[in-house]
């Protein structure tokens, strides 16, 4: 019997500490799928042994403990944050629903609201008299942190509700997160100054509602959703939960556009199924659906037990993230010359796809993870990013350590720090092969000049034979040249010729986007081109003119300008401009110039 309360001792005690890692620190030491092993196995032998259950096992509670970082004040939940069980099968939820029906011996059909399963950090907003007054976050269910001056600064959300019927005091509940091109954007920017990185959204949001300067949170631009109903005096609310989000809705608080009402298990099972397939093109990252009793006072009915609500359940999709052994780190040279470490690991499939590498970003995620050949490590994988790791959960006593390159893999020129020593860069430009490859994928790609049939496999010998040294020898190929590439005959040569000539005309903002200025995506090239309208205008355009355009900081208005400045790269745009015919319909921008400038491309 010791050896049974040791046991579940010590899963109480790991579980403590991952829940702190998680709630407090925002760092995530096990997979979600590993957490959720451990929690049903120690909630397994509790239910065997009761005698062994103690208050503050986490079976008995939400979150963890508030400890207090950085001064954040405790604000008290008059009506607790509950979380929620998890299904992660078919077998699992079904087993929920017949406990349901069991329970309620309800003669009318259960209607259920489903909704999307955010994955953030949750968060209770309390109106008084329509007006915001506070904000918390979930804490241990009963006490959470005040985070109210950090969730003013999310747009989304109103400092003043809107309509008639506003209850006095209304307590709104719902996940603050962090859109993927947000995290991307900001990481970017991140690693480009030298700071820290973020290793998932998740944490990102969580550590930037911690924050103790609101002028940090608002640059990282949250987003929320609202989800749910907590404390209501002074006024009522629908009965349906359903029709709360609606009412939210109508005052001016954000709600998803997921959610539905199902009313058999084949209509949930087959929302579940509908959302699993669109979840990659999302910008966010969910990790599953919530299903819900629609009916208010059916949940009143069912109550809750210690931490979690019986009216409700977390149907989980399949793990996107994997424990694996790394075997191998090669370094990779990009687009704008950074060296990025990708991983080789042993083969493990996630979300139905075998994963045999992962990118750990920059050099500087190296050295924070003190990763060794050898070592176990989390691999993640979302949608269509390309798979990370994301911590290490085992080091290898015989690890081998990494050896970080001084010369580039490509070219073999002198690696440069980028500021900070965040991570190294080949200077070498599009003289290097692995920029130039790089380079010319992005120029030909769907979103930018779109020329179809030419990819990198296609691009990779062109290089290597040196028939393609810059992006405007790619319009000087000749049919015989093309036909030196494997698998291309005189016909396929000539349709890729005759891409290339109607791909000259484009538009400013595809052009734009295709030459690659780091940190320039689509978003910041329409702007661009909608601001400055032509060619000559934009590049006469100064650091102060370039920060008046939506979106671009001085970080980016530098890159521009860098760019632009650079002989080479003026030259490259003068020869697809002028001498190969690039062009596009003009259009006139808001920003005005006097036209007695002479064009700098000449």
């Amino acid at each position: 019997m010791d050896s049974i309360k040791d046991q579940i001792t010590n899963l109480q005690i790991l579980l403590r500490y991952y829940q702190y890692q998680y709630h407090i620190m925002d760092q995530s030491e096990v997979p979600d799928f590993e957490y959720d092993k451990l929690i049903d196995e120690l909630r397994s032998l509790e239910a065997k042994y009761p005698q062994f259950i103690t208050v503050n096992s986490p079976t008995q509670c939400v979150g963890a403990p508030i400890i207090s970082l950085n001064d954040v004040k405790k604000v008290y939940h008059e009506v607790p944050m509950l979380s929620l069980d998890n299904v992660m099968d078919k077998h699992s939820y079904l087993a929920f629903h017949k406990r349901i029906e069991n329970e309620l011996q309800n003669s009318d059909p259960i209607t259920f609201c489903c909704e999307l399963k955010f994955d953030g950090l949750a968060v209770s907003l309390l109106y008084e008299q329509g007006k915001l007054v506070m904000a918390s976050t979930r804490g241990d269910g009963h006490n959470g942190e005040n985070i109210t001056n950090n969730i003013r600064t999310i747009r989304s959300i109103p400092s003043d509700l809107k309509g008639v019927n506003i209850p006095d005091r209304l307590e709104v509940r719902g996940e603050a997160f962090m859109l993927l091109s947000s995290f991307k954007k900001m990481n970017d920017e991140a690693l480009f100054s030298g700071h820290k990185v973020f290793s998932n959204p998740r944490n990102a949001a969580a550590g930037s509602l911690r924050q103790t300067d609101p002028r940090v949170t608002i640059k990282r631009q949250l987003s929320f959703i609202c989800y749910g109903l907590g404390l209501v005096e002074g006024g009522k609310v629908s009965t349906s939960h359903i029709e709360c989000l609606q009412q939210f809705q109508n005052w001016g608080l954000p709600v998803s556009e997921y959610t539905r009402l199902c009313f058999t298990t084949n209509e949930i099972l087959k929302y579940y199924h509908q959302i699993q397939v669109s979840r990659p093109l999302l910008d966010y990252e969910i990790d599953g659906i919530v299903i819900k009793i629609d009916n208010l006072l059916l949940q009143k009915q069912l109550g809750s037990i210690t931490r979690t609500p019986r009216w409700a359940v977390a149907f989980k999709f399949p793990a996107q993230e994997q424990i694996t052994i790394v075997r191998d780190i090669e370094f990779q040279v990009g687009r704008t010359g950074v060296l990025t470490p990708v991983a080789k690991l042993d083969p493990v499939h996630i979300s139905g796809v075998i994963v045999s590498s992962a990118t750990l970003h920059n050099t500087s995620a190296l050295h924070r993870l003190g990763l060794k050949i050898g070592d176990s490590v989390i691999v993640r994988r979302s949608g269509d990013v390309i798979p990370q790791i994301i911590s290490i959960t085992n080091r290898s006593s015989s690890g081998l350590s990494v050896i970080i390159p001084t010369s580039c893999p490509a070219c073999g020129s002198v690696l440069q720090y980028l500021k900070g020593k965040i991570g190294i860069r080949c200077t070498n430009g599009l003289v290097c092969s692995a920029q130039l490859k790089a380079a010319l994928k992005h120029f030909v790609s769907r979103r930018a000049l779109n020329v179809r049939g030419i990819g990198i496999r296609i691009i990779t010998q062109l290089v290597d034979k040196k028939y393609v040294t810059t992006l405007s020898d790619l319009f000087f190929l000749k049919v015989n040249q093309l036909t030196e590439i494997e698998h291309i005959g005189p016909i396929t040569a000539q349709k890729l010729i005759n891409e290339l000539e109607k791909a000259k005309k484009t538009t400013f903002s595809r052009f734009l986007y295709a030459l690659g200025i780091s940190q320039i995506g689509q978003t910041t090239s329409d702007n661009l081109v909608a601001y400055f309208g032509t060619l000559d205008t934009l590049i006469q355009a100064n650091i102060d003119d370039l920060t008046e355009v939506d979106g671009i900081g001085t970080v980016v208005a530098n890159r521009i300008r860098n760019f632009l400045d650079e002989k080479n790269n003026r030259q490259v745009i003068r020869i697809l401009v002028d001498d190969i015919g690039i062009h596009w319909t003009p259009i006139v921008g808001s920003f005005q110039k006097t036209s007695s400038r002479k064009s700098l491309l000449k």
